[in-house]
């Protein structure tokens, strides 16, 4: 089984909603996994909120840092947009989506980043099945 890691810096947003649409759209296909280079120690509760939304969620999740995950190698690990702020992880396939930080913005920009980064997600599972 396939594993995939998301990736942004406070695994509160981006990474967060990531690791939902995976989980959602791929079922049990694949390990799927988010974790932050410098870790917030929470979910935004506005990525939370988006997520609810349609139907997905995440409010259970944990922000975590590189060393709680239970795997150390993965088939693609995806960074969103953290640049040199993410750390280089062991990985078949690296990936960067350059999907801007939410944090901080309003609603409709959160909304905006979701709906992205669930295209992208879309795609990653279209590409790996």
């Amino acid at each position: 089984m396939k594993n995939i890691l998301f990736v942004c810096i406070e695994n509160s947003c981006r990474s967060q909603i990531a690791e939902g649409f995976a989980k959602m759209m791929a079922g049990d296909l694949f390990n799927v996994y988010s974790a932050g280079s410098r870790p917030s120690g929470v979910v935004n509760p506005t990525a939370i909120n988006v997520m609810q939304e349609i139907g997905i969620d995440i409010s259970k999740n944990d922000s975590k840092g590189f060393d709680d995950l239970p795997v150390k190698k993965f088939d693609r690990v995806i960074t969103l947009g953290c640049g040199d702020q993410c750390p280089f992880v062991p990985a078949d396939v690296h990936i960067d989506w350059k999907i801007p930080d939410p944090k901080g913005h309003d609603l409709e920009f959160f909304r905006s980043v979701r709906d992205l980064i669930k295209q992208h997600v879309q795609q990653l599972i279209q590409e790996l099945t």
